[in-house]
């Protein structure tokens, strides 16, 4: 089986001369679903509209002031540049309008959401390239990925191969399969920085398989490094191998303009909101419902809904399709969980929207313009060494930028001191990055490094801005 070419212009790589043409790119990508124009979100009740952007009066995408509209689109603080979308986004003006005019319609009439929300799972299913019966709004990407991982039919001796790299949602549903059923969890040490290839890291997972592996989990992009390990090339390595694939991909939603189905895996939990910028509390979970012979022809794995109100109480269900055709809708047993909240349901609803009709595949050419751009720069000052994100292979890059901000090597193990930087840089300079830790192979103890994450709402002189700033302070704490 051939693997899909997700994003041609990925792998053509970014340069600093290129970078502006690139922003004003508006042609979806090759091999990405496409996407659909949807109506414009409706007005608050009284018919009065809240003062500000709204994405369905953008100026077209050829602008030079486009994504200075974009920016618009958002209530953002002006008076700080925030960068760390990766721990959590925040939702447009629009978006915070429909949450609040649907609150006030439950409150008035005092009514429930016994529902699966189909329709808001249409929605979003049409935007991440699968089907509604395959796709749950879930409360965050941990929630996900303990569905998921409870769900899984796994026995004592069953292994679980990962990395060592993997967040607190991953590890904890993981190790409570191995302290209550047995399962052996067994890692895959992962190398960092600018020096890999995306067949390099399949390899490693490939000599790590045995006779006793069921499952693999793996993040994409890694959340401390912002290493986009290359998921279909994983997953079919997967298939090859008869095991479950399970993806942590809580920055994936409203960063990449993935098609869920060509990217061949089985689960995928992520964040809605992060870069989806939808409401708090909020994620996407997908569970692939039927057999792909183009992505995934392998059966379906025995999955369990083990958090439903919806399953049925007597009576079971039917054996998990075998073809192309879902034998039930997987998504509407896992949605339905009792009363929930039609306004927040709304407002995923209403940030899947605004992305539409951007476009998932200019927002991610967009984000990973500037991605690009940072990489070069901070290449150019503290030198390529300092960066644990690839820059180099484009498959393995994303809008998470990690590195080492100091000039002294034996910095790279002061958390104190990168802590202190962090916390400068937005006393002094008005910038929210944050802080990250990681193992790195052949080092004793963990390295400290800064993240920053640029989005949608950023633009080419806010990644200078904070290059300029980061180049002062860590001068200044040498």
């Amino acid at each position: 089986m051939a693997l899909p070419r997700l994003n041609t212009r990925r792998e053509a790589g970014v340069s600093r001369r290129g970078f502006v043409g690139l922003l004003g790119a508006g042609a979806a990508s090759a091999g990405i679903g496409a996407i659909g124009v949807v109506p414009a979100v409706a007005a608050p009740a009284g018919g009065a509209t809240s003062v500000g952007a709204s994405s369905a009066a953008l100026p077209p995408p050829s602008s030079p002031k486009y994504w200075d509209a974009v920016r618009r689109l958002f209530v953002l603080d002006k008076k700080v540049l925030f960068m760390n979308v990766g721990t959590v986004g925040s939702p447009p003006l629009e978006v915070l309008d429909t949450i609040d005019r649907v609150h006030r319609e439950v409150a008035v009439g005092a009514v429930s959401a016994y529902s699966d929300f189909a329709d808001v799972r249409a929605v979003a299913a049409r935007g991440y390239g699968c089907d509604p019966d395959e796709l749950v709004i879930s409360h965050n990407t941990s929630d996900g990925m303990s569905k998921i991982l409870a769900g899984l039919a796994l026995k004592a001796g069953d292994e679980i191969l990962t990395t060592n790299h993997e967040h607190g949602g991953g590890n904890v549903p993981m190790a409570l399969a191995r302290d209550r059923h047995g399962v052996v969890v067994k890692r895959v040490e992962l190398p960092v920085g600018n020096g890999q290839r995306a067949e390099d890291y399949v390899e490693l997972f490939r000599r790590a398989i045995t006779s006793r592996t069921k499952v693999m989990v793996f993040s994409a992009p890694t959340y401390k490094t912002g290493t986009m390990l290359h998921i279909p090339m994983l997953a079919k390595l997967a298939q090859d191998h008869g095991l479950i694939s399970v993806v942590d991909g809580a920055h994936i939603p409203g960063m990449m303009a993935y098609d869920f189905h060509e990217l061949g895996v089985d689960f995928l939990a992520g964040s809605a909101a992060k870069w989806q910028c939808g409401p708090g509390g909020t994620g996407v979970l997908y569970i692939r419902n039927k057999v792909l012979p183009r992505y995934n022809p392998n059966p379906l794995p025995e999955f369990w809904p083990v958090v439903s109100s919806g399953y049925p109480a007597e009576g079971g269900v039917p054996p998990r399709s075998s073809g192309a055709t879902a034998s039930y809708n997987m998504g509407s047993y896992l949605q339905s969980v009792g009363n929930s909240s039609l306004a927040i349901m709304a407002g995923v609803r209403s940030a899947c929207e605004v992305w539409d009709r951007i476009g998932r595949a200019r927002i991610q050419d967009h984000v990973l313009g500037l991605s690009a751009y940072l990489k070069e720069l901070i290449a150019e000052r503290w030198g390529v060494d300092s960066l644990y994100s690839p820059k180099d292979d484009p498959r393995l890059v994303c809008g998470l930028t990690s590195f080492a901000p100091f000039r002294d090597p034996r910095d790279v193990h002061d958390a104190q001191k990168t802590a202190t930087l962090v916390a400068r840089l937005k006393d002094e300079y008005g910038i929210v990055i944050r802080t990250s830790d990681f193992p790195v192979i052949g080092s004793a103890r963990s390295h400290q490094a800064v993240r920053v994450s640029t989005h949608l709402f950023h633009q080419k002189e806010d990644v200078e801005r904070i290059v300029d700033a980061l180049w002062r302070l860590s001068g200044d704490m040498s």
